[in-house]
């Protein structure tokens, strides 16, 4: 694991980069944390791409309000000043924004020596899921796959809510939904998949029975071992057949 310093167009953004032993270079994967932020947790899952034969890149996505190690997002979600602060933190983060930091990640991974390829896969959980499908639609010829694991409000009302984006994705993507998960409930999932027929992008949607809102996170109280495991075939398998062409 390398710490590593992104330029971005507000500052400097500070991210983890892992790689797999041996001689490269290798295709690249941007994993996107959740809404607790780079932690150990994340830490495990991104070494743990990175040995299946990935340069991953981990970033802070809360950069602007101050580096990963001094954030100290500990707390729930039943804690209204600790919810208002996550909450404020994702809010800051705008679709202008997270255009401008995905460029920044994208232009990182495309002139570092140990990165292969000029596609890149994407993984996000909680509300980076939205996220990941943001920058595939953003940067349609960059992006060769997008996951989104126990993503939350995929389909709001806003007019660019993520799921009226991936008519403008050329890659492959990927939803991993739990059916004990309120942000995002079996109707806008129906919504989801019917915009995603719609639009012809190719897609895999499905839904883990008894698996909860961050089920695919190592030490997480709601972590889900069945589900966990096969969101890493999945996405072994959508990485495999997307960025090594």
């Amino acid at each position: 694991m390398q710490d590593v310093d992104i330029k971005t167009a507000d500052g400097v953004m500070d991210a983890k980069l892992f790689q797999p032993e041996g001689p490269g270079p290798w295709p690249a994967v941007i994993m996107l944390m959740d809404a607790f932020g780079v932690r150990p947790s994340f830490e495990i899952m991104a070494q743990r791409l990175a040995s299946s034969g990935y340069v991953v890149l981990l970033p802070n996505l809360f950069y602007r309000d101050g580096h990963a190690s001094k954030l100290d997002l500990k707390g729930t979600f039943a804690d209204e000043v600790f919810r208002k602060r996550i909450y404020g933190l994702i809010g800051n983060l705008t679709p202008e924004r997270q255009k401008q930091d995905a460029a920044a990640e994208l232009d990182f991974l495309a002139r570092h020596p140990s990165v292969k390829g000029s596609r890149v896969g994407v993984a996000g959980y909680c509300f980076s899921g939205g996220f990941a499908v943001r920058m595939a639609a953003n940067f349609p010829d960059r992006i060769g796959a997008a996951a989104s694991s126990h993503g939350g409000r995929l389909v709001t009302d806003a007019p660019d809510s993520p799921h009226r984006l991936v008519g403008q994705v050329k890659g492959e993507l990927y939803f991993g939904h739990a059916d004990q998960d309120s942000t995002m409930p079996a109707q806008a999932i129906e919504t989801l998949e019917a915009a995603l027929k719609a639009s012809g992008v190719r897609y895999v949607s499905e839904l883990y029975p008894g698996a909860s809102h961050g089920y695919a996170v190592e030490r997480w109280p709601q972590y889900h071992p069945e589900a966990a495991e096969a969101h890493w075939r999945r996405l072994t398998e959508l990485f495999g057949r997307t960025l090594h062409a």
